[in-house]
């Protein structure tokens, strides 16, 4: 018997919901969210519950713990370890919430108490529902944060939230979520604002946790990778009602439900070189000599198609760029010595985790940031020592699509006003041509030209971030800049977005240099990769070439952390990134 069985007495699942629906009541109508839910998960097991935004898997799982507005009317049976839970008030509510059901919340920022330091925070939590004393809790509270594996947990106890990494905040957070051995964790996306390798250490814990406490958990997420990985069991919504359940091996080897196969089908595979060929990363990983074979092929094929594209639209040449001081900030440099090229018609992946200096690359090539040392061409001038009318000409010709749709359109103007809006500024168009250019790129991006007259908050994430693009080649552009630009999306919308951008590169003609910190989605689009850690590139190559026979061990840990949709093939890679950071840990 496990350990809660003993405990509690629990024979059956740890976790049963039965007939679970939530309805909001919106202008005196009730809106259903989810609909007569039904589902179990038994300790030391991890089910996941999949699905796009608006599919009602949050707003179900938070309706367990009372964590719903007061508009949301919840029906139905949720029991845990055989009592039910749903609607209980009070004091009964607050011994469930924390010591018997732990949420780890998506955003780390909004879950914590930015006043308070960290260490506080999880004292406070051991106080409440352990009545230990403040010393035994801070010291259990310094046990949990090793538990995570934080590199000083000391330093961490005593720091703020916003002194943390986005990765150390996520880590902090799961302390306090576990500080109270909770029989089910609620991981309510966990890694979705992380880099892949973060996101990797992250699952590992998660994984490892699971078999030492013997918790449950309920894994909400859109990202088929994750749920490879991590998941024993598979639920799948839309629009509130559950469309396909199984094992995670039954439903991704053999999905049943049109939307689900959408689902898969819609995740970016890492290797997909078209006509069903995949390359096989682990076997790269493992320096398969097939793999080294065809990696030169595609080196060689690379430096043939790119003799003949002519003046490179992009050269950084020894760049170096620095963060000017800010009050108390001091300047610092952020990327040294970067060489590279890219040439007319030629997309370029430019990843890396956070802090790798990608997004300042991207930003110093039109002229955001200064370039402190060496040269940089842009679109045929010269921006190493720009003044404010040069920058104007190269902005003509270098479009930019930024992460967040929604803070880069203006909220208080129409889109189409957002779209012709370069145009107008440029001096190109305006009246009847201006409108009728705007009308050409709202179909162009796909959209109906009726949307011209709607604000940005009547959009959803993915047509919002169609007007970004629509805006950014508002002046057809020979460079576009995409940085980010489908992080915030879900996954079917995220495929609909790249397919878009990769036809417009096709029809237009544009050169791309397309940052993320995601190998597979750059993958889908890039002809050449290059790789940035700590402001510094450590590879750059043929996509071919760097997925098939990565040189440096920072971008194999990098391609080894991005998980795929296929659990046999997900424990391999997990295998592979075990075995190359042993090797990196043993060679330091």
């Amino acid at each position: 018997m496990n350990q809660l069985r003993d405990r509690h007495g629990v024979t059956g699942p740890l976790l049963e919901v039965d007939g679970l629906s939530v309805d909001f009541a919106v202008d005196n109508f009730w809106i259903p969210a989810a609909k007569d839910l039904q589902y179990s998960v038994s300790a030391g097991k991890c089910l996941a519950i999949v699905g796009e935004s608006g599919s009602g898997k949050s707003a179900s799982s938070m309706s367990m713990l009372g964590l719903l507005p007061k508009n949301a009317r919840v029906t139905g049976s949720v029991r845990l370890a055989g009592r039910e839970i749903l609607g209980l008030k009070g004091d009964d509510l607050q011994r469930v919430r924390g010591s018997e059901i732990a949420v780890i919340f998506q955003e780390p920022m909004t879950a914590l108490n930015p006043v308070f330091t960290v260490g506080f925070q999880i004292v406070e939590t051991l106080r409440i529902h352990t009545g230990m004393t403040p010393s035994e809790a801070k010291e259990r509270a310094l046990e949990l944060l090793s538990l995570v594996e934080l590199p000083d947990p000391l330093k961490a106890y005593n720091s703020y939230p916003h002194q943390l990494s986005g990765g150390q905040r996520q880590r902090a957070m799961i302390a306090q979520s576990i500080s109270c051995d909770p029989w089910l964790l609620i991981a309510d996306e966990p890694t979705t604002a992380l880099d892949v390798t973060v996101q990797a250490e992250i699952l590992d814990l998660m994984r490892d946790l699971r078999h030492r406490l013997d918790s449950a958990i309920l894994l909400i997420t859109h990202d088929m990778g994750v749920v490879a990985d991590l998941a024993d069991y598979i639920v799948v919504m839309r629009n509130g009602v559950i469309v396909e359940r199984g094992t995670v091996e039954g439903v991704f080897a053999n999905p049943q439900h049109p939307y689900t196969q959408q689902l898969l089908a819609a995740v970016p595979r890492i290797g997909a070189v078209g006509d069903g060929e995949v390359i096989d990363t682990t076997a790269a990983l493992a320096g398969d000599t097939s793999a080294i074979r065809l990696a030169d092929v595609a080196a060689e094929e690379d430096a043939a198609r790119r003799a003949g594209l002519g003046t490179p639209v992009l050269s950084f040449d020894n760049v170096a760029i620095d963060y000017p001081k800010k009050g108390r900030v001091p300047a610092f440099r952020a990327v040294e010595d970067a060489t590279f090229a890219i040439y007319p018609g030629e997309v370029t992946g430019l990843v890396g985790e956070s802090g790798s200096g990608k997004t300042t690359v991207g930003r110093a090539a039109i002229g955001l940031l200064p370039i402190a040392e060496g040269a940089a061409n842009v679109v045929g001038h010269d921006i190493s020592n720009a003044n404010r009318r040069l920058l104007h000409q190269v902005h003509k010709d270098v479009g930019i699509v930024f992460q967040d749709p929604s803070s880069s359109l203006n909220p208080r103007l129409p889109v189409g006003q957002s779209i012709g809006e370069p145009l107008l500024l440029a001096g190109i168009a305006k009246g009847g041509k201006l409108e009728t250019r705007v009308k050409e790129l709202l179909d162009s991006v796909e959209l109906p030209r009726s949307y011209s007259s709607r604000y940005p908050h009547e959009l959803s994430g993915g047509q919002k971030q169609r007007i970004g693009i629509a805006r950014a080649l508002a002046l057809q552009p020979k460079l576009l800049i995409a940085d980010e630009p489908t992080s915030a999306l879900d996954v079917s919308v995220q495929a609909t977005v790249l397919e878009l951008l990769k036809r417009l590169q096709a029809d237009l003609g544009f050169a791309c240099l397309f940052i993320s910190h995601d190998l597979a989605v750059v993958d889908t689009l890039a002809d050449r990769i290059i790789v940035m850690h700590h402001g510094k590139i450590v590879e750059q190559g043929a996509t071919g070439q760097i997925l098939r026979a990565p040189k440096e061990a920072y971008t194999q840990r990098l391609i080894a952390a991005v998980p795929v949709p296929d659990p046999a093939e997900q424990r391999k890679r997990r295998e592979a990134r075990a075995a190359i950071l042993e090797a990196d840990r043993a060679a330091s």
